[in-house]
């Protein structure tokens, strides 16, 4: 996580070469996917620990 944002402030200060700012994107492209895989994993095994299929508060569900 820390290096994607590290990525994102380069890519934000636009002081960063055009190519060297094509190779960060692909590379914050490559960890974003990474870290959504992760989650997807974590939240599957709460669902499966809980047993309701139902996420435990980390998203707003609108049923409060």
């Amino acid at each position: 996580m820390k290096e994607l944002e590290d990525i994102v402030r380069k890519l934000e200060s636009g002081q960063v070469k055009l190519d060297e700012a094509v190779t960060a994107y692909e590379r914050g492209a490559a960890l974003k996917k990474h870290c959504e895989s992760k989650l997807a994993e974590a939240k599957t095994k709460v669902e499966k620990i809980t047993g309701s299929g139902k996420s435990i508060g980390l998203e707003p569900d609108g049923q409060d």
